[in-house]
């Protein structure tokens, strides 16, 4: 680390940095709240190394990672980006995450992407839910993590206070490894808390000297803490004796084992940064205490039947297996894919096999077919800085993977495989489009085919009851993102229409009707008549059909027609348009003519009569209902609770799940939860989830009812 390196090597600005072997990889994924700093971080680790001569800024929109035209007018990260460089001879494939829950997808894909984790923390904010949570899973998977304190030189910042809610929120195991020496507001350098060295940056230049007296119990209490938690994750387990005894550890060995306890995941060690402050030591964290590719676990991987594939390493002479983490499609430029390359090693030109991935209900279709992929990058930003190879461990974009999607598996054609891919959140806010005209009409399909394509978490539904085209969505600013790529991107105008919640409708008492379809025309007539008693069912009912007739009156032939004319009503409705269900029809008398009868007009009596009823009884509006399952932290139960209440809700029951947290359960109808993924999101400070599934049909309230009616 920085404490046994002072020096880093510069990168080559202007081609794509590469390495000849697994374990001269880091891939490292940036973590953190919107407005943590983890783009700034980038561009000052980018520049620290040479990759690119200046830092750019998000509030000038020249950052390499923001350089999406909506992240540029936003300025906020809505993309994985990609930004590799070199230090110590080591490349960093350093993944740069939104932190916004609405992307929680792209942040997804990074975790799986990379092999490490760097959790960003504001020393101005403190740590978010969606933070907490973040490192929450982090934890299930056994992810190597290390915690970056930004923006010590804010004239908000406030060290101490920020690392004890790290180490508070975070758990064991969190401990800084350097302090920042802060004077008149001014960040002048970094104490290492092992080497007791003072990292002095006043100059512009990091030179090296011995701390002052003054610091000399500041270290001592934190650096005491710092020793025990590393020789509590030492594999010698001989240290914390001899160090109880007041043997003085050596630094060498103290940071050896420190640097297999960041490895294992099982220590997290904090460090700060600001301007000009801080990129070499965690460059230094970043190559000697992460793990290489080599350490990673191997997702698992089935042969295409699903059987499990034992035996594959990161091996760049093993069998291909890759994985599309990231998929953005360009008008121009066509469909580039974002591939970490888990075992094998990919080239330019070469025929992959593409298979995945279990997406199907969200519009993504599954894939199992040969493709030809063209050339081989290392993006920047939006450069695009050629490669030889992709070989195991890293990852790098490839072209003209015209299929290949999100998610997706690349491998031998003559062996191919599947890797199960990682966890989606499910898209829980519909938003019903339609295109403004009919140009954009035209061209409305194929952009919304491409959008599917680079993101898994949107699914795409042409809801056939109430004929609206629903994207749904993470929440709001996903929406928002989305509808700016149709417009900029894909040149398609689309304009935000009212939602329809499918209803149903039913007859709310038992009458007699008939159907009387006669007509005389001098020629071949229409002549049918038809009687019949219709009843309501109880929910989930369904449809019968009741036939009572006796002596002919109908004749068996046309008995069919009418159930077809009555079926042919119900599905339009009788009051609203609204599909009919939970009804029984009974047929038990009519009339025919011999000449005149049809189908046709037997069809016709039949809906006749249906509407007739109509007018007799009253029609019930039937609204679908969820169960809704709800997971927030304890605090937010009671809030939730009365919220969903006042969503004419009824709650089923609660129970705790882990620590601090809650699951409630409730039914409520789904005319009231069509934006619940945003209130929910309010009310919890992001950390809320919930899913639905559907129960059945219930009465809509008489009030609703109506304006429900005179909408229609």
């Amino acid at each position: 680390m920085a404490e046994k390196h002072a020096t880093g090597a510069m990168g080559a600005a202007g081609r794509a940095p590469a390495a000849d072997k697994a374990d001269a990889i880091r891939n490292v994924v940036l973590v953190g709240h919107s407005g943590s700093g983890k783009t700034t971080l980038v561009e000052q680790l980018l520049a620290v190394t040479g990759t690119i001569q200046r830092a750019g800024r998000v509030e000038d929109g020249n950052t390499v990672s923001d350089f999406d035209e909506v992240e540029v007018r936003q300025q906020r990260s809505v993309n994985l980006a990609l930004a590799p460089l070199t230090h110590n001879d080591i490349k960093i494939n350093l993944l740069d995450t939104p932190g916004y829950a609405d992307f929680v997808g792209d942040l997804r894909a990074g975790l799986r992407a990379a092999d490490a984790a760097l959790f960003v923390v504001s020393a101005c904010d403190g740590i978010d839910g969606l933070t907490q949570m973040l490192w929450e899973e982090c934890t299930r998977v056994g992810m190597p993590r290390a915690v970056v304190i930004t923006k010590i030189d804010h004239q908000r910042a406030d060290f101490d206070e920020v690392l004890a809610s790290c180490q508070d929120v975070f758990g064991d195991g969190v401990a800084p490894l350097y302090l920042p020496v802060i004077t008149n507001g001014h960040v002048n350098g970094l104490i290492g808390l092992l080497t007791q060295k003072f990292y002095n940056y006043a100059t512009g230049t990091r030179t090296e000297k011995d701390p002052g007296a003054e610091y000399e119990s500041q270290i001592e209490d934190y650096r005491g803490v710092l020793i025990e938690g590393i020789i509590q994750e030492s594999e010698d387990e001989s240290l914390m004796e001899r160090y109880l005894e007041g043997e003085d550890i050596g630094t060498d060995v103290l940071i050896d084992d420190l640097e297999k306890a960041v490895a294992r995941g099982s220590f997290y060690p904090v460090l700060c940064t600001g301007l000009g402050v801080g990129a070499t030591e965690l460059l230094e964290l970043i190559t000697q205490g992460f793990p290489s590719p080599l350490e990673h676990p191997m997702p698992e991987i089935t042969s295409l039947d699903g059987k499990p594939v034992q035996g594959i390493t990161c091996d760049p002479d093993g069998p291909l297996v890759a994985e599309v983490v990231k998929t953005t499609s360009d008008p121009y430029v066509g469909r580039i894919s974002l591939v970490r390359v888990f075992s094998g090693t990919l080239r330019p030109d070469m025929t992959v096999h593409v298979s995945g991935h279990g997406l199907a209900d969200r519009g993504h279709e599954d894939h199992d077919l040969d493709e030809r992929i063209g050339a081989l990058t290392g993006p920047l930003g939006k450069q695009q800085r050629g490669a030889a190879k992709g070989m195991a461990g890293d990852i790098l974009a490839v072209a003209k993977l015209s299929r290949a999607e999100t998610g997706d598996t690349l491998s031998d054609v003559d062996r191919p495989l599947l890797m199960t891919s990682w966890t989606m959140p499910e898209p829980l806010l519909p938003v019903a489009i339609r295109a403004k005209s009919k140009a954009d009409e035209d061209k409305l399909s194929q952009a919304l085919g491409r959008l599917v394509a680079e993101d898994p978490t949107l699914r795409l539904e042409n809801n056939a009851e109430t004929r609206q085209l629903v994207l749904w969505c993470m929440g709001e600013a996903h929406t928002d993102v989305l509808l700016d790529r149709l417009s900029k991107r894909h040149g398609v105008e689309v304009e935000r229409v009212e939602l329809r919640v499918p209803l149903r409708e039913t007859f709310g008492g038992r009458c007699q009707a008939m159907g009387r379809n006669v007509k005389q025309t001098g020629g071949h007539g229409q002549y049918a008549i038809c009687h019949l008693e219709v009843e309501p069912l109880p929910s989930g009912g369904g449809f019968e059909f009741v036939d009572k007739i006796v002596g002919g009156v109908v004749p068996r032939q046309f008995i069919p027609s009418v159930e077809k004319g009555v079926r042919a009503q119900m599905e339009r409705g009788v009051v609203a348009g609204y599909p009919m269900v939970d009804v029984r029809v009974t047929l038990y008398d009519g009339k025919a003519h011999s000449v005149d009868s049809s189908d046709m007009a037997f069809q016709i009596a039949g809906q006749l009569a249906l509407k007739e009823a109509a007018a007799k009884v009253p029609t019930l509006l039937l609204e679908p209902v969820d169960e809704l399952s709800v997971l927030v932290a304890d605090e937010h139960v009671g809030s939730v609770m009365s919220d969903l209440s006042s969503r004419r809700g009824r709650v089923l029951g609660t129970e705790p799940v882990g620590t601090g947290r809650t699951l409630v359960k409730a039914e409520v109808p789904e005319l009231e939860i069509t934006r619940y993924a945003i209130d929910l999101r309010s009310m919890s400070h992001g950390t809320g989830t919930f899913q639905r599934t559907f129960l059945r049909y219930e009465p809509l309230p008489t009030h609703l009812a109506g304006k429900v009616t005179e909408t229609d």
